[in-house]
């Protein structure tokens, strides 16, 4: 049979009250205790003063050394009376009483040891006598100042108003610790409630639990994890959140301090998404966000972050390698229908012609043109294609002239692709119809320059820099595509060689935007 444990908030129920019970206790005796000792005392130095007054009246002196227990016993009792004492008793030399509260015990010796009085003495302690328990003050009685000591007057006070001190004390100190086990059980249970509250009803076993299963996940899955809580306070971040964002981050530190992306923080901030690309730094991320919830209650939000920056390069390698085929194919197909055309000749006896055509064909060698590095090439191709498909006439103009090869093809591609693929959509939701973007690709020495120009409606005059940053898109009718990231990696693709994409100018009388793009030290020199 499993052994059942009580919950956390009985355990501290239980512990509080002992305590309570413990502390309450303990300081009840220890007052009561000196209490019952103070009163004690008191009643002892009152006694003590009785009898020192009783023992200063010569009369007294006289009757007892005359041996007159009559006269002696009233003056006792006048005293009593007076005071209030138990009882006053005074006795001869040989402890002989000649007062007593009972008149029947005149004449026999005291029931306690007078020898302390008699030797000359004063004595003071608490004593259990014929009358009871009592504070009793002893003194010894002098047949004159400075004279033969003839007897002691012995005077007691009853304790039972001590005994009824202490108890009224105890009566007070149990309806004391009664209202603080009240309050302490009833600051418990809102204690317990507070906590159930902030630990999701979770024991303290579950959240050491928690708290393995969390470290466990946290930092074994290869996905980076940033949480916030409702207060915009990052709560987690784990290690391969930090290698991805360039560092980790503190808990408890406010979102708005944070080195984050502004498209991150605002994915944080309250935005859902599912897959959406994020630029942090020279990183390309896919993230996920979403809230946190137990039940009804908001907990806050989390992203998830996946490296997508080897994929991405990886895709655009394969998107290049791509369009050269498609240019290859495009070309294989003319040399083809050109052969076609050349055995046609040949077979109908057109001699004259075919030797023509041949020679027409020897001087096309395709690197004629403004623009000689075959990748460029590949890529324009597949471009005009598809601005064609769009209703959009993509041309070259009539500065553009790249007689050389270019470094680093890539980023190059990453550039003219991403400026390119803007102004064919800008163009093609422009007012002015149909639509056109002219591109100019230039060498400056080993600088490569590229400007594009289109028929678009422009860029909006107060947008500016905001054109670059990440997830900022004009792209309207067409946000069913994820748009906000081509200008963002084009500008990082040319800073990397220390150039920069810039937008040239927002719009003008017969076109729209014209960007320009710069990359030092691509173009081969030689």
């Amino acid at each position: 049979m499993v052994r059942r444990v009580p919950r956390f908030a009985t355990q501290v129920l239980l512990l509080q009250v002992a305590i309570l019970l413990l502390v309450v206790g303990a300081g009840s005796a220890l007052v009561a205790v000196l209490l019952r000792r103070t009163l004690e005392h008191q009643y002892e130095a009152r006694a003590l003063a009785i009898a020192q007054s009783v023992a200063s009246d010569p009369s007294i002196a006289a009757h007892v050394a005359a041996h007159d227990p009559t006269r002696v016993q009233a003056l006792a009792d006048d005293v009593r009376t007076r005071t209030g004492a138990l009882f006053v008793v005074i006795t001869d030399d040989r402890g002989i009483r000649y007062s007593h509260t009972d008149p029947e015990r005149i004449g026999e010796r005291v029931s306690t040891d007078p020898s302390g009085p008699l030797s000359g003495r004063e004595v003071v302690n608490v004593e259990r006598g014929t009358l009871g328990l009592s504070a009793r003050g002893k003194v010894p009685l002098y047949s004159e100042p400075g004279g033969t000591i003839v007897g002691e007057v012995s005077v007691g006070i009853a304790l039972t108003e001590v005994t009824r001190a202490t108890a009224v004390l105890f009566r007070t100190a149990g309806i004391v610790t009664g209202v603080a086990l009240l309050a302490g059980i009833l600051g418990t249970v809102a204690l317990a409630q507070r906590l159930r509250r902030q630990t999701l009803g979770l024991e303290p076993t579950d959240l050491a639990d928690l708290l393995r299963e969390r470290e466990a996940v946290m930092h074994g899955i290869a996905e980076g994890v940033l949480a916030v809580d409702r207060a915009d306070r990052i709560t987690v971040c784990n290690g391969t959140a930090a290698d991805l964002l360039g560092g980790p981050i503190a808990p408890g530190t406010p979102l708005s301090a944070a080195s984050l992306p502004p498209r991150m923080r605002t994915l944080l901030s309250g935005t859902d998404a599912r897959g959406a690309l994020v630029v942090a730094g020279e990183r390309l991320l896919v993230v996920t966000a979403g809230p946190v919830r137990h039940g009804s209650r908001d907990l806050g939000r989390v992203l998830t972050l996946r490296d997508r920056t080897e994929a991405d390069a990886l895709a655009r390698e394969l998107d290049m390698v791509r369009t050269l085929s498609d240019a290859l194919r495009a070309q294989a197909h003319e040399h083809t229908n050109r052969l076609h055309t050349l055995a046609g000749l040949l077979h109908i006896g057109e001699h004259d012609e075919a030797r023509t055509y041949l020679g027409e064909l020897a001087g096309d060698t395709g690197s004629d043109g403004p623009i000689r590095d075959p990748y460029l090439r590949g890529v324009l191709s597949a471009k005009t294609v598809v601005a064609a498909e769009a209703g959009v006439v993509l041309r070259l103009s009539e500065e553009t002239y790249l007689p050389a090869r270019v470094h680093a093809p890539l980023d190059v591609i990453t550039v003219l692709g991403n400026l390119t693929d803007n102004a064919v959509r800008a163009a093609r939701l422009g007012r002015r119809q149909p639509g056109w973007v002219e591109l100019t690709v230039v060498s400056e020495r080993d600088t490569l320059r590229m400007v594009t120009v289109d028929s678009g409606d422009g860029v909006p005059g107060d947008t500016g820099e905001r054109v670059f940053e990440d997830g900022y898109t004009t792209a309207g009718a067409d946000r069913d595509r994820p748009h906000g990231l081509g200008l963002v990696l084009a500008r990082r693709a040319a800073r990397r060689h220390g150039g920069d994409v810039t937008l040239a100018r927002a719009s003008g009388l017969d076109c729209g935007a014209v960007f320009e793009a710069r990359l030092p030290g691509v173009v081969e020199v030689g």
